[in-house]
């Protein structure tokens, strides 16, 4: 069979060390970081001036609202020092600056996409659709964030992208999330802790209840009477933990998409967000809202996560449950099938399955689907973002890991109505690593987090090497044809399709 023709574009998303963040560097040990403060504290009023407008010279044009970020890593320490009602606000912005640094989010890497029509269409020229794009960024550390590009798809299949905004800004935590007892006491069952103690805390707690109430409880809890042991302060620190896990933060409305930065909040993804795969998802009752699940990292394990939004601009991240909730490479279809919500995933680390729930948050009884059938993906298979509707199947597009490591991108085709029935599926790889696409961070390597249709055209972004983004093209007629779909390659215009 003939190669199924790729339109790579002229589009490359190079990472740039330019893109900053302030994040704060407090020393684990208080003792260093008194001894800081009283530094700091020592210097007379001339000195204080004269270096808080050396920052604000140097760092003042970097970033939004700089003297804003310098006070909020003041006041992380300033419980440590002794009448800090008396300091100037310059020495506070000092102080907060000692304690600060510049984070540079793309030093290293800029890759796996993930492409979602845009909320507001309003922009949208006359055939044309506005997208969002999600990437990976990855710096120092190799601590993964998540970014954002817009852009618009013309009606002759032309791909534009906004301009990149120069300045990065991490959103604004929700002081005070909301929690459901229910889904909170399912997740300690999974993760095997159904002590006393943690129904003792969760008791006089509402089905519905806010962080604030979860602390008062923990402190009434551990001011009461009784036997200290390890088991004890374990199960609260774990719920403690689970709290953390599950938050929300929101952005300005008036940043930039591309000025919004997803960066780890909890102590379970300090190590990174990785892969997000965003979907844009239709209700049975026509309402719509984005998800998208991302692997959290810590720097000894993963835990797969999922994120909601309506907007982009509020974000809320949650703790997915059930014995189907391991490894990498979840994706939700962009709708029910029967009433049910539909997850791929792979487990097992080698081949691609399916789940389905009455819930988004709750997963389990993974069957597997495609197995490794060709040398390109002889090692394992995995999907490359959520499935897209055609009237022909569900559209997956897959990756697969060959000889040498070299990752390669398919595709199969599922029965609509019955997605664990597979109808098509690529013996050829409909994407491989060209020669200028072998070098990067982890060389030899095609990814994607998920594609786009529009009108009879398939948008696909994808990594290059762990390094860099690219996007491609490729004509739905031709994909299905390849896949077998036989004289079912008439397309109808689908807006509701994503990646």
């Amino acid at each position: 069979m003939k190669p199924i023709p790729v339109e790579r574009t002229p589009i490359k998303l190079l990472p740039v060390h330019g893109r900053v963040i302030i994040r704060s560097f407090i020393p684990s040990d208080e003792v260093n970081v008194r001894a800081v403060l009283e530094r700091v504290q020592r210097l007379d009023d001339d000195a204080v001036d004269r270096e808080i407008a050396t920052v604000q010279h140097d760092f003042g044009k970097r970033h939004h609202a700089l003297s804003v970020q310098l006070l909020a890593n003041y006041g992380k320490v300033r419980r440590l020092i002794a009448n800090p009602e008396r300091l100037t606000e310059k020495r506070k912005l000092l102080i907060g600056a000692s304690f600060s640094g510049e984070y540079a989010l793309e030093s290293a890497a800029l890759f796996n996409p993930s492409i979602v029509p845009h909320p507001d269409q309003s922009g949208a020229p006359e055939g044309g659709l506005r997208f969002i794009m999600s990437l990976r960024a990855t710096g120092e550390g190799h601590i993964s964030s998540i970014e954002f590009r817009a852009g618009t798809l013309l009606a002759d299949e032309t791909v534009q992208l906004d301009p990149v905004s120069r300045f990065a800004t991490r959103p604004e935590p929700e002081r005070n999330p909301e929690y459901h007892k229910p889904s909170f006491l399912l997740k300690l069952r999974e993760m095997g802790h159904e002590s006393e103690c943690i129904f003792a805390a969760l008791r006089p707690l509402a089905e519905a209840f806010t962080l604030d109430a979860l602390h008062a409880s923990l402190h009434t809890l551990r001011s009461e009477p009784h036997e200290s042991n390890r088991d004890f302060d374990r199960a609260l620190e774990l719920i403690e933990w689970l709290a953390e896990s599950n938050y929300e933060i929101h952005f300005d409305p008036g940043l930039a998409i591309s000025e919004r930065i997803i960066f780890p909040v909890s102590l379970n993804e300090v190590k990174g967000i990785e892969d997000a795969r965003f979907v844009r998802f239709v209700d049975d009752d026509g309402s719509v809202v984005y998800y998208a699940t991302y692997t959290a990292y810590n720097g000894h394990t993963i835990l797969p996560q999922l994120i909601r939004t309506e907007d982009f601009l509020h974000f809320r991240i949650l703790t997915l449950n059930g014995d189907g909730v391991q490894n990498k490479g979840m994706a939700l279809f962009p709708r029910r099938i029967g009433g049910r919500y539909a997850m791929l995933s792979r487990q097992d680390d080698q081949n691609i399955l399916i789940m389905f729930s009455h819930s988004p948050h709750h997963w389990s009884d993974p069957k597997v689907i495609l197995r490794p059938e060709q040398p390109w993906e002889i090692m394992k298979i995995g999907n490359c973002g959520s499935p897209i509707e055609t009237p022909a199947g569900w559209l997956v597009i897959t990756h697969g890991v060959g000889p040498m490591r070299e990752y390669s991108i398919g595709a199969a085709l599922l029965d609509l109505d019955d997605p664990t029935r597979v109808i098509g599926r690529l013996r050829e790889p409909l994407v491989s690593v060209e020669p200028s696409e072998r070098e990067g961070y982890v060389p030899n390597v095609v990814y994607s987090c998920g594609a786009l249709l529009h009108g009879e055209v398939l948008v696909l972004p994808y990594a290059i090497s762990d390094r860099a983004t690219a996007i491609a093209t490729v004509a739905l007629a031709d994909l299905l044809h390849a896949l077998g779909a036989g004289k079912r390659t008439k397309q109808r215009r689908n807006k509701g399709s994503s990646g």
